[in-house]
């Protein structure tokens, strides 16, 4: 059995059978040809995936240098390859004029006269004649207290007097007989005497009626409560039916006089002997402005300064007054104050954002005929609002660089232009100042003084960015 088996095996090995071993490897030697089509093309992707980027990155550094050129081509005012860079600038002209000196500090405004009306008398509320917040003047009737009691009291009082009034009569006529007699020699001396003295204690009571009659008129004068003075009403503290006594301590309303009206401001001690000597002299002018101190409110007069200095603020108080005709001002309203205490005269003036401070102190950029600049160190004498007064380094005329410094080197090209107004903006004479200046960085807002020659349109940029598009689609398939 076991020759049998061991023939059987052998015979399945027969040619022609699909499973013989040299048909395995007839067909394994026939493949061969798959592995090198295989192997070429992961050779080629290989070279087009490293080619292409390297032909990508060439691409676009050419369209980036080309960009560039075009940007720098822009912000430089359209000047030519490898030309120096033009920076735009906003200039302005300095002047000669007139400089105000201020001292600012800040203010609260007060109510010139504060009143708080209270009643005189006690008694009821039987009216209200006012409204709140209305404006009354002085002797407007405000508030009636029921008068009926002290009526009465005068009817009293009038009474009495009446009385008093008859009895002095009747001791006047006898002490005008008793005269008659004492001189017949019919009554003594004494008794003319003593008659006289009655008729003098009838007098004194007539007139002890007469200020009880008073004192009851007064009484019914103090029931109608009038305005004091002339002012704004702020909210009622009582209502009509209310009992109101003469030692209440809230009173009845409280009356504020807006016109005129004060503010009370603080200032540095080292200001005090520049406004003192000015103070004797004349009147100073004082103006009000906003929270932001950007709005003037009112103008006034300085009226007086205070007679000590706050040891803990090193601070002086100063009181102005505003007439406040149309009511801007209000009590206990926050402001900025500026006091005028001096102009200095025909001195350079230029916008204060001229003005640049380094190492070696202040100094500004001072344009050339050939648009070019130059670092110029300036002294600057006073500062006063936007304006700077220069005692010394430039003079009137000299074109100075108000905005766009920050890019700028002794020696660099500008293209100038000047804020929207032109002179107005350049803070001159005119009494502007040269905020507007700060705003002259957007070309839509500024008059240019040279031409300006806008950039270029995009197409060529476009052009050279062309051949890169369709290497950046093949790198994503």
């Amino acid at each position: 059995m076991g020759h049998l088996k061991s023939a059987e095996l052998r015979d399945r090995t027969v040619p022609g059978d699909d499973f013989t071993p040299r048909d395995a490897e007839t067909s394994g030697g026939s493949r061969w040809w798959v592995w090198v089509i295989v192997l070429a093309l992961i050779l080629g992707g290989a070279y087009w995936y490293f080619h292409g980027r390297g032909t990508e990155a060439q691409s676009s550094q050419a369209g980036g240098a080309a960009g560039a050129g075009q940007g720098g081509g822009r912000r430089g005012g359209g000047g030519g390859p490898g030309g120096p860079m033009v920076v735009p600038v906003v200039v302005a002209t300095a002047e000669k004029g007139n400089l105000p000196v201020y001292f600012n500090g800040l203010g609260t405004v007060t109510a010139f006269n504060t009143v708080t009306v209270r009643s005189r008398v006690d008694g009821q509320i039987v009216k209200i004649n006012f409204t709140e917040g209305q404006m009354v003047h002085q002797g407007d009737s405000l508030v009636e207290i029921d008068p009926r009691p002290y009526q009465v009291q005068l009817e009293q009082a009038q009474g009495q007097l009446a009385k008093d009034q008859a009895q002095l009569h009747d001791v006047q006529v006898d002490y005008q007989r008793y005269q008659l007699l004492f001189k017949e020699g019919v009554i003594p001396k004494q008794q003319v005497d003593t008659q006289q003295a009655q008729v003098g204690q009838s007098e004194g009571a007539i007139k002890a009626d007469q200020a009880v009659v008073d004192n009851a008129k007064l009484q019914l004068v103090y029931a109608h409560v009038t305005a004091p003075i002339s002012g704004r009403i702020g909210l009622r503290l009582v209502d009509m039916g209310n009992i109101v006594h003469a030692s209440d301590a809230n009173g009845l309303l409280v009356i504020t006089q807006l016109q005129p009206i004060s503010v009370i401001f603080s200032l540095p001690q080292d200001q005090l002997s520049g406004v003192m000597s000015k103070l004797h002299g004349a009147q100073l002018n004082v103006d009000a402005y906003d929270r932001d101190d950007t709005t003037k409110i009112a103008s006034g007069k300085l009226l007086t300064i205070d007679n000590q200095i706050d040891p803990t603020t090193g601070t002086y108080k100063l009181k102005a007054v505003f007439n406040n005709e149309k009511g801007d001002l209000f009590p206990n309203q926050f402001v900025n104050v500026h006091l005028l205490v001096d102009t200095k005269r025909n001195v350079t003036i230029i916008p204060t954002p001229a003005i640049q401070r380094g190492p070696q102190g202040t100094y500004v950029y001072v344009m050339h005929p050939d648009n070019t600049v130059k670092i110029q160190p300036v002294t600057v004498a006073l500062s006063a609002s936007n304006q700077v007064g220069i005692s010394n380094g430039i003079q009137a005329g000299d074109v100075v660089v108000t905005d766009g410094t920050d890019k700028l080197q002794d020696g660099s090209k500008v293209e100038p232009h000047t804020a929207t107004g032109g002179a107005n903006a350049q803070g001159g004479t005119n009494g502007q100042d040269g905020t507007n200046a700060q705003s002259g960085a957007s070309p839509a807002n500024q008059q240019s003084t040279a031409p300006y020659q806008p950039p270029q349109t995009q197409a060529p940029n476009s052009q050279q960015q062309q051949p890169v598009q369709p290497a950046r689609r093949g790198k994503r398939q």
